[in-house]
């Protein structure tokens, strides 16, 4: 079984990666944000996460566990594309396209609770 509220700190991981692009479309951050590889919940992804769920020993958390990835990467690719019409001024593209990334966001957060759900 994964440490105690162990999914619970993944989706953390996530809110905070939002928060710090948030941030910077709303002019009050510089993050540029990473690939889907390089952020902490990408690196959990793409490292130890298959071998934490395995431990679970339940199909329904491998099931979801597969399915956070894409998702996830869909998400680091729209919010790089907002990131760039910040940069090229396009606020009026970027409040479109920023829908789309939060509710990413909640896919994958949604994914990460149930995760916990079954974790307990």
């Amino acid at each position: 079984m994964a440490s105690k509220a162990f999914f619970l700190m993944r989706l953390n991981d996530h809110v905070q990666y939002l928060k710090k692009i948030d941030a910077t479309l709303n002019d009050k951050g510089e993050f540029q944000g990473t690939d889907c590889h390089d952020c902490k919940l990408g690196k959990w992804l793409y490292g130890e996460g298959q071998t934490e769920v395995d431990n679970l020993k339940n199909t329904i958390a491998n099931n979801i566990f597969t399915s956070l990835f894409e998702p996830h990467e869909r998400f680091h690719q729209i919010s790089k594309q907002a990131l760039e019409l910040k940069k090229a001024g396009d606020m009026e593209a970027v409040h479109k396209i920023v829908t789309e990334m939060h509710i990413l966001s909640n896919v994958i957060s949604r994914k990460l609770l149930d995760l916990d759900e079954l974790d307990r």
